[in-house]
């Protein structure tokens, strides 16, 4: 835990946040290997170097002391250190130990630290946490990913890791993306004094250039011919100026996308520079756990499947795991499989409201299941729900074998576990094959109502002639919905997919008769005269009110314990006592003190609110004071 670290925004494990030196330093940063070593004016950062050369505690203990009196309190000191490789087992490091225990002890609240920390190593207070040999991890994406997670479990969340002697252009997006906060510029200056031009589509030999594409003040004003004649220590310079500057602006481009919540996407396409980078993204998003903890339950911006990495995210992975754990089909005998369409929610497309319009007074029998890449199934209950109308991908009219292997094994999981009397596809071409892939393997019989163009005339009369004849049919039980019913349940999907099967508690009729009012799709559920919840249209979720929130406290799910204090606004995270594990960024949940009870949107995951001491936990919507 710390008190010069602030995180600020956040999109998954990538942050951006402050240092609280002097001068203030946003993360994710770039830091100057070269100014580190100063102790005269320092920057906001120094290295009090190693201890190989100290023969006692004593002799340690003045050498941080007056390092400290040189740099200031403002100053991060990155104590004393005594590096070895990381291949050397922790338990051979006992002088390691026992001078990173001195540096605790001396160094406590006399100004903001760094400290060295080994996989398996004990981590000591400090406010930076500096990835021991993380330059020899280039390439090696299982080593650098399993090392960055172990390092994240061990230490605070609000506290920084600085990956040092790693970073260059290519890199910087897939570091800070899975959790590094600060970097430096060794590799950009070793580049430099070796003829290397960077960039971020890679790396250039300068005299294989013809031409700068960078337009950066340094390149703009020079070509690779002239700078190729100049003195070693001059063509040097030039390209440490511009390599200094390929790195900042590419970290800009970062921070940006971490602020509209894109760099996912951004990555899926400059993974492709190198293959190890490829190789971490997707050894990532094996990497669940890790990863969707830190993943907001929705996003303001659209979700763009461009590769077949989206197919594995984890905001689909999420969608597919509550869809097959948390969601309850209604009780329907009739099963009706439609392709997905382009404009979304898909029962605004043209497609969508043909299909509705043909089946008439028979779509109360029936239920309805969307086919579609990358999410696999989307009930049409979830059809508003992040990310199923939030979403888009290039449409060629080819599927692949991945995206067909998916999509049939979501379709086969379902079908697995709800079991309908009739299963009716109104499909064609790959969503047709999908759907066989799944009936093959389970042994069960789909009926087709289209070939060829699905909104034609035939199509369409097919659809209802085969609906029709299944209602009619004398073995047909006539279950059905009302309009109420299906308003009731698409609600209730939503919710259960929200909070989890405890969602019934909203459902409850005991004190009161629940109705959903409102047109679509601006419900809102009502029990008697009291509002339980709203459903937000922009992300298809549901807001809670205080009575809403009363009921849901029964399940302890979604549950935020604070302080004995009455909040006046934001909850800070020093506030919070215990938190729900299962809270993501950006879900609903209900804030419980002695004084008060709440409702509100986290801004962090559960986990972090209780393990930090710094930045916003929840944003409170609604008080009520006890």
């Amino acid at each position: 835990m710390t008190r010069y670290f602030e995180i600020e925004q956040r999109d998954g494990a990538a942050r951006i946040g402050k240092l609280l030196l002097s001068p203030e330093l946003r993360t994710p940063c770039i830091l100057s290997t070269a100014e580190l070593g100063k102790f005269e004016n320092p920057g906001p950062v120094v290295d009090a170097g190693s201890f190989w050369g100290v023969k006692s505690d004593v002799e340690l203990e003045t050498h941080i002391k007056q390092i400290r009196e040189k740099a200031g309190n403002g100053t991060l000191i990155i104590l004393p250190h005594q590096a070895y490789p990381p291949a050397i087992p922790i338990e051979s490091l006992r002088k390691v130990e026992k001078f990173t225990a001195l540096n605790s002890e001396n160094t406590e609240d006399t100004g903001p630290t760094g400290s060295l920390l080994r996989v398996g190593g004990k981590p000591e207070k400090a406010d930076l946490y500096i990835m021991e040999g993380a330059g020899t991890m280039e390439n090696n994406a299982r080593r650098f990913l399993e090392t960055v997670i172990e390092l994240r479990n061990q230490i605070p969340p609000d506290t920084a890791l600085y990956a040092p002697n790693l970073a260059l252009p290519e890199n910087i997006a897939m570091l800070v993306y899975f959790g590094i906060d600060v970097l430096d510029d060794t590799r950009a200056e070793i580049a430099a004094y070796s003829d290397i031009y960077l960039t971020a589509a890679g790396r250039f030999y300068l005299d294989s250039l013809t031409e700068f594409p960078c337009r950066c003040r340094v390149c703009a004003e020079s070509t690779p011919v002239e700078i190729g004649k100049l003195p070693k220590t001059e063509r040097a310079k030039f390209l440490s100026a511009h390599n200094r500057n390929a790195l900042e602006a590419e970290l800009s481009l970062v921070r940006e996308r971490i602020r509209a919540g894109t760099l996912r996407e951004y990555i899926e396409g400059q993974c492709r520079v190198k293959p190890w980078l490829t190789a971490l993204l997707r050894l990532g998003d094996f990497q669940y756990s890790y990863l969707e903890e830190r993943v907001p339950a929705f996003r303001q911006n659209q979700l763009l499947a461009d590769t077949s990495e989206a197919l594995s995210r984890i905001e689909v992975a999420r969608f597919a795991q509550r869809i097959q754990e948390r969601y309850t089909p209604p009780e329907l005998e009739i099963l009706l499989l439609f392709p997905c369409a382009a404009k979304k929610p898909y029962s605004t497309s043209q497609s969508h409201q043909k299909f509705i319009l043909a089946l008439g007074k028979y779509r109360k029998f029936v239920h309805e299941v969307i086919l579609t890449s990358p999410l696999g199934i989307v009930p049409r209950e979830l059809e508003l729900t992040y990310p199923a109308a939030h979403y888009d991908t290039a449409v060629t009219g080819h599927w692949d074998e991945e995206e067909k292997a998916w999509v049939s094994g979501c379709l086969e999981a379902y079908l697995s576990k709800h079991r309908y009397r009739s299963i009716v596809a109104h499909v064609e071409g790959a969503y047709k094959e999908i759907c066989e892939r799944a009936a093959s393997k389970l042994g069960i019989e789909i009926t087709y109502t289209a070939t060829g163009n699905l909104v034609s005339m035939d199509a369409l009369s097919n659809l209802k002639r085969t609906v029709e004849s299944i209602c009619i049919s004398e073995n047909f039980s006539k279950k059905s919905l009302n309009a109420e019913e299906d308003k009731k349940n698409f609600v209730r999907a939503i919710a259960e997919y929200q909070f989890g099967k405890d969602a019934s508690l909203l459902f409850s009729e005991e004190a009161g008769k629940l109705a959903v009012k409102g047109r679509f799709p601006k419900y809102q559920l009502f029990s008697g005269k009291k509002q339980l919840a709203t459903l937000v249209p922009q992300y298809g979720m549901l807001a809670l009110s205080l009575e809403g929130a009363e009921r849901m406290l029964k399940s302890g799910k979604y549950l935020v314990t604070i302080d004995d204090f009455l909040p006046r606004g934001s909850i800070l995270a020093p506030g919070v006592t215990q938190a729900d594990p299962e809270i993501r960024p950006n879900d609903e949940v209900i804030v419980l003190g002695k004084k008060a009870l709440c409702v509100g949107r986290a801004v962090m995951s559960g986990e972090e609110m209780v393990k930090s001491t710094r930045g916003v936990a929840v944003d409170v919507r609604h008080i009520k004071k006890l």
